[in-house]
């Protein structure tokens, strides 16, 4: 099941443009001077790639708040996006009420639920996306798509960044063969080792997007860490010869060239302590299409990775029982 939803990732992000298109989004009374977008999990990681994606030409701040409380600074200048696939994330809805309170610029994205029930109730400018997909993990193309549709049309960020959606369909469409075989390769090498996942701090949110995939895919424990950050911290810790730890480096042929370099040193270092040490490289002409053809890559490593382990890709049982726990109190 999750390799069919994996496979429709392309299909997924046409879909999500002509929704981005066809959406309706009203102007503010007031002048937009930053965006809180609130979002946790699947729903969550695409506001995290459009901060990244964004980061060049928007203006104005682009924030993610993924817990129960909003910072002070929402207010009546503010756009703030909630983001919930099943639109009944309770961190999401709890901070919902508190948005609602702030007479910031309220946007919904989401399948339905509580969310969609209160932007149709209230009025306030939603955009809803097919609810038929079993995982929102699954879902990322609609999270982010509608993202940059709803900044786009605001008047934040020019057309720049949807026109770099549709140009990734194509290359990882005709990549698809090539991608699968590379994520088999690396999968692999993950086997029966802990993965640890490094990247420089452009691509921050792949890095994120892999390790979340591994964790609920694989079912698995890794962690990750960006370039420079990491140089200046977590390097130290690398002291003992381990070789049940597996490091994958995701890169791309511009990296920020001291970062590539700080890299090429990193590697020397980390090979005393492990075998294992990966490199994958991005494909795409500027940073919107080479991050979509990691994100394949790397969703197709957690399936294949779930198969050698021999999990269910799907099941997510422990999160559901935290839920049902969690209703009781």
């Amino acid at each position: 099941m999750m390799d069919q939803l994996i496979a429709r990732f392309p299909e997924q992000l046409e879909e999500a443009l002509q929704i981005a298109d066809k959406a309706k989004i009203t102007s503010h009374d007031h002048k937009i001077h930053k965006v809180y977008v609130a979002g946790l999990g699947g729903s969550g990681i695409g506001a995290d790639f459009v901060s990244e994606f964004i980061r060049d030409e928007c203006k104005i701040p682009y924030t993610v708040g993924k817990g129960y409380s909003i910072p002070a600074y929402v207010d009546q200048n503010t756009l703030a996006i909630a983001s919930s696939y099943s639109g009944n994330t309770e961190e999401t809805l709890y901070s919902f009420e508190q948005i609602e309170k702030s007479g910031a610029k309220i946007v919904i994205i989401s399948s339905g639920g509580k969310l969609i029930e209160i932007a149709k109730e209230e009025g306030y400018d939603f955009v809803q996306v097919p609810g038929d997909w079993p995982s929102p993990r699954a879902c990322l193309g609609f999270s982010l798509v509608q993202q940059l549709g709803v900044m786009y049309k605001l008047g934040l960020i020019s057309d720049k960044s949807l026109k770099s959606i549709k140009s990734s369909i194509a290359l990882i469409e005709s990549k698809s063969e090539a991608i699968k075989t590379e994520a088999k390769e690396i999968a692999d090498k993950l086997f029966n080792k802990l993965p640890i996942i490094y990247t420089t701090d452009r691509m921050s949110s792949v890095a994120v997007r892999l390790r979340q995939q591994i964790n609920e895919n694989s079912k698995a424990l890794c962690w990750h860490h960006v370039l420079p950050e990491m140089n200046h911290n977590e390097l130290v810790g690398w002291r003992d010869k381990n070789q049940d730890l597996a490091v994958i480096y995701l890169r791309n042929d511009d990296d920020f060239k001291r970062n590539s370099v700080r890299i090429e040193i990193n590697q020397q270092i980390l090979s005393k302590y492990t075998d294992t040490i990966i490199n994958v490289y991005s494909e795409g002409n500027d940073l919107i299409e080479k991050a979509m053809y990691l994100v394949y890559l790397g969703d197709w490593v957690s399936w294949y990775l779930s198969q050698l382990r021999g999990m269910d890709s799907i099941e997510v049982d422990v999160i559901d029982f935290l839920k049902g726990e969690l209703a009781k109190v």
